[in-house]
């Protein structure tokens, strides 16, 4: 019988055991109603941080890799957006306060100087749920990993939570391609997009080629006749 393979969790609440601390499991419901610090060590500096607080156990959460994860996300919520893009009117009565009008009269004399008057330009916003795949082909490799653990989440149970997330190596390599896909969207979303659609195109485009040979196959190919239709 094969042997199971530890997931980073239970390989940190081994270690922990071995440290003389109790893992104690749990699940966070609500973080908005925790008090939380920080801890920017790494684990042996927050076991030896959470002896000198007198713990007796920590919380250990384990955390998954989410489907999300796969996908652009600017931080900003549609509230924030409508309020920073969505509402152009200004009442300021012809003496501008708001600083709207300002902005309306720049960007219009820009779009006036741009000579290329078909093209299209994005915030980083616009692009809100990008397949980051399309940016960084190498995160699909991952997707067989979605609901997989891929770290814990440790916390030093107090009135203020002392709290540091250890991830496993592979998460980390995951991550870093994320971060670079996003920084590429934030440094210029337009040309990140152009990119995006580049590499789908040529995606749909190979996965098209690869049909047309299959019925290719079938015409050039037709099924043999048995020696009882030679017969007929």
């Amino acid at each position: 019988m094969a042997k199971t393979q530890k997931s980073i969790s239970d390989e940190i609440c081994d270690y922990l055991k071995k440290q003389k601390l109790s893992p104690i499991p749990v699940q966070t419901l609500n973080e908005d109603m925790e008090t939380t610090r920080y801890f920017g060590g790494d684990l042996k500096e927050f076991i030896a941080a959470a002896k000198t607080l007198g713990a007796k156990g920590i919380f250990v959460e384990t955390l998954y890799l989410e489907e999300d994860e796969f996908y652009y996300d600017s931080g900003m919520d549609d509230e924030e957006y409508m309020a920073l893009y969505g509402n152009d009117e200004c009442n300021c009565d012809g003496e501008c306060k708001c600083g709207k009008c300002k902005d309306k009269k720049s960007s219009k004399k820009a779009k006036d100087d741009d000579s290329d008057v078909d093209a299209v330009y994005f915030e980083p916003e616009d692009l809100d749920g990008l397949d980051l795949t399309l940016l960084k082909p190498q995160m699909a490799k991952y997707l067989d990993r979605v609901g997989e653990a891929c770290g814990a989440r440790l916390t030093v149970p107090g009135v203020d939570h002392l709290e540091v997330e250890i991830f496993a190596d592979w998460y980390d390599d995951f991550a870093e391609l994320v971060d670079e896909a996003s920084e590429a969207i934030e440094i210029d979303p337009t040309d990140a997009l152009r990119q995006a659609q580049a590499i789908f195109e040529a995606e749909e485009a190979e996965l098209a080629k690869e049909e047309d040979k299959g019925v290719k196959k079938i015409a050039v190919h037709p099924p043999k006749k048995t020696a009882k239709s030679k017969k007929k």
